[in-house]
This record gives C-alpha cells, sequence and structure tokens, in this order.
C-alpha cells in the first residue's frame, strides 16, 4: 500500500480547496462519519447528486463540474477523486480506453459518428480497510440507470446507453465496501494507475481535439444532454 501523502494533495484538476467544495463539505458534515459511512456518502452524492451527463470537456476542475452539477466517467471520476481528498482519503486515478459502442444510444447521430472508435475512460481508486477498491459504479445516476431497466427488462448481459455489465437488473453499483463498476465490460486499453487526472491527461491527452473539440463543446454535447434527459424521463 502506496502511504505516500501525495494522493490527498489537491492539484489544478483535484481544486478541493475551491469554496465550493470546501462548503459542500463542511455543510455535509462529511469529515465526521467513519470512513465507510465517509467513503458511501461522498460515492453517492457523486454517483446521484451530480446526474449523468456530457461536460464541455474532460479536463475541467472538480469546481467546475460540480457547478455543472453533471458530468460523466472522467469528470464525475475528477470530482469523486476531490471530495475524497478533502474528506481524507486517499486515492488514484486509473485510466482506460472503452470500446465506442458502450455510447450507443446515450450517445446518437453525428455525435455518434464523431466520436472516437475508443474513448478515454477512468475509475478512481480508494484506500479503505488497506486494500485499494475499486468506483466505477457511480457514473450512472439512479433515475437514469432506472430507465434503462425499465426498457431493458428481460436483459442481464448489456452493452450499450452509456452502461456495459454482466447483469444489467442489477449492476454493482452499490457502495458495500467493494469494487463498484458500471462500465467496466467495455473496456479496452489499460493506461494503468496514476495520482491524478492532471498526471493522466499530460500522458494520454483526452478524446477530442480541433474542430472535433470546439463543436463537441459549443454544440453537440448540448443534444447530447438532451438525449440523456429523454432517456432519464422515459416510463418506458
Amino acid at each position: 500500500m502506496d502511504t505516500e501523502p501525495r494522493l490527498l494533495q489537491p492539484t489544478r484538476l483535484l481544486d478541493f480547496t475551491h469554496p465550493a467544495i470546501d462548503t459542500l463539505v463542511e455543510r455535509r458534515g462529511w469529515r465526521q462519519l467513519p470512513a465507510f459511512e465517509r467513503i458511501g456518502a461522498v460515492y453517492d452524492f457523486v454517483r446521484n447528486e451530480i446526474a449523468f451527463g456530457y461536460n464541455a470537456s474532460d479536463e475541467l476542475p472538480a469546481s467546475a463540474v460540480l457547478a455543472d452539477g453533471v458530468g460523466q466517467c472522467n469528470t464525475k471520476s475528477t470530482l469523486l477523486m476531490a471530495l475524497m481528498r478533502a474528506v481524507g482519503i486517499r486515492c488514484r486515478f486509473h485510466g482506460f480506453t472503452i470500446d465506442k459502442p458502450l455510447q450507443k444510444g446515450a450517445i446518437t447521430g453525428i455525435a455518434y459518428a464523431l466520436a472516437p472508435q475508443r474513448i478515454i475512460h477512468s475509475w478512481v481508486e480508494v484506500d479503505f480497510d488497506g486494500r485499494w477498491v475499486n468506483l466505477e459504479g457511480f457514473i450512472l445516476d439512479a433515475p437514469y440507470l432506472a430507465s434503462l431497466q425499465r426498457r431493458f427488462p428481460d436483459h442481464r448481459r448489456f452493452c450499450g446507453y452509456g452502461a456495459a455489465t454482466p447483469d444489467l437488473s442489477a449492476p454493482a453499483v452499490e457502495w458495500r465496501g467493494q469494487d463498484t463498476y458500471i462500465q467496466k465490460d467495455g473496456i479496452a486499453d489499460d493506461f494503468g494507475v496514476l495520482e491524478s487526472p492532471d498526471a493522466f491527461y499530460a500522458r494520454h491527452g483526452s478524446n477530442l481535439s480541433g474542430l472535433k473539440r470546439w463543436l463537441y463543446s459549443h454544440v453537440i454535447r448540448h443534444r447530447m444532454n438532451a438525449q440523456v434527459r429523454r432517456i432519464r424521463a422515459e416510463k418506458w
């Protein structure tokens, strides 16, 4: 187990000293909770109070993700890490790519056509009870996931709409002191563990650049978020 203090430090992206993050942590009283409940409270906040959606870029600081109130795997990872470090939970960043079909349905039309075949992905590893626990199940908020379960009631193994799981009816997304996953079955490349998202993006870059990045940030992501809202609201 790595005991170096850097896994509790702020970075440009993990800006947990920002007033908005500090106020949130104080108001919720998370620092006063035992470790299991502390991790669970932060995890549940990021999973359900930050709705699944698409931000302007992957490389946003945690305070900007909090202000957006939505996030996808990479931006939610940044916010989760910042909040974990703010409450004294050591954590690190694990980078991957996922296969493009995992996003089909949540991303449609030109947005899907422009997306790279392999999309940058991440999860967060937290130090709990003397071991590293993988947290990925926070990506899809509960209402969005419930909508998928209503639409695909007979599916167990499932890939699409932002999920890749062996059992859509009961994915391992609840914090119980064990690994949580919702997109793990879609992983293509494993880039390993780094101490921060900053270090990962400096080494591997992000999903889009140039004109594609501009179109995504200013036009396409708003259509993607509208599609996600439609899926979340459907009663099927």
